[in-house]
């Protein structure tokens, strides 16, 4: 037996002594874009590590703090594994480069852009060709609340049931943003998912869950018949955890082993 008994329990320490991260505020303009660059820059990283690159296709925007019409953006053709937030593009809304060396991905500014202007509450905005993320739209389904994660999207994405190639016009950008509403996230039938967040932090985190989420629903229906959690419940998980804040905060954990183990990203 351990301890001396009788012994009082030690009091618990005041809860400002304990950690907890929350979203950073900045003074400054220049502050908060070079924090939306870095954590541009990390998510890259981590979609390159968790193989959501495919050849040129995806991206992430950040719009930037001062000029609302401008987004910073992975440059074209350059692999995510060693983007660096000095690599970063910033285009005007028309996908011209304004600030940076390299090119965009055209197709990719047509969409982000457009869901950019429909939602300005909107800081970030991910769209990659992930794995299961295409195998379920394929399927041409949404994701059903048959675990926590999942119900984290419940009524709140949507599916754009259409493909016409690869979307390169404004009109075809504007429909997406038109499916997308107020959502946090889209399947694009035959094309991927697209999420979008009020920080980097949350519209990664969301593409993550979102395409693990997709991953689970595709084996629980390939190994028999997924039992549904009821509306009532969906709606109060989604209440919980479905908020932008939850997401910045389940990304944390990330952030902090891509930039200890990769801090050249900084550069």
């Amino acid at each position: 037996m351990h301890g001396t008994p009788g012994a009082a329990e030690p009091p618990p320490l005041p809860t400002n002594r304990l950690r907890f991260a929350m979203p950073p505020r900045h003074d400054s303009v220049e502050d908060e874009r070079r924090h939306r660059k870095e954590r541009l820059a990390s998510a890259l990283r981590l979609f390159g590590r968790y193989g959501f690159e495919d050849g040129v296709s995806g991206h992430i925007t950040a719009r930037d703090p001062e000029y609302s019409d401008c987004f910073w953006v992975n440059p074209f053709g350059v692999p995510f594994a060693h983007i660096r937030a000095s690599d970063l593009v910033l285009a005007n809304s028309e996908g011209q480069v304004v600030q940076g060396g390299h090119h965009v991905n055209q197709a990719a500014f047509t969409v982000h852009s457009q869901v950019h202007a429909a939602r300005p509450d909107v800081v970030a905005v991910a769209h990659c060709h992930s794995v299961h993320g295409r195998a379920l739209s394929a399927l041409g389904e949404l994701l059903e609340p048959i675990t926590q994660e999942s119900c984290a999207f419940y009524e709140d994405h949507a599916l754009y049931d259409s493909y016409s190639g690869v979307a390169v016009d404004a009109e075809e950008g504007r429909r997406i943003a038109r499916v997308l509403g107020s959502g946090k996230a889209l399947v694009l039938r035959n094309h991927g998912l697209l999420t979008v967040g009020d920080s980097v932090d949350a519209a990664a985190w969301w593409f993550l869950s979102l395409e693990r989420s997709c991953q689970v629903q595709l084996l629980a229906k390939g190994a028999g018949r997924p039992v549904l959690i009821d509306h009532r419940q969906a709606v109060a998980t989604r209440e919980q955890l479905g908020g932008d804040l939850v997401a910045w905060i389940n990304y944390q954990p990330l952030w902090q082993e891509v930039t200890r183990r990769e801090p050249d990203l900084f550069e």
